[in-house]
């Protein structure tokens, strides 16, 4: 994988705490799209997804582990 790869979102992460109702949307919202890879950090892939949510792409970001996406385009 390599910035701006399009990847799809597999699913939510394990650790995103079920009663924060704000990050189970913005994560839920995600999976099924496909967005290009910005930037990795720290070993996790991240990802703007403002779009979903009628923003800008930048306006919300996501970082997931690799196994949680699927490279669509490379």
């Amino acid at each position: 994988m390599n910035i701006g790869d399009k990847v799809r979102v597999m699913g939510t992460p394990d650790g995103v705490p079920k009663d924060n109702k704000q990050l189970m949307t913005l994560f839920r919202g995600c999976v099924g799209k496909t967005f290009p890879i910005v930037k990795f950090d720290d070993g996790l892939i991240e990802l703007h997804v403002g779009e979903v949510f009628g923003k800008p792409a930048e306006y919300h970001q996501i970082w997931l582990d690799p196994g949680q996406v699927q490279v669509v385009e490379a």
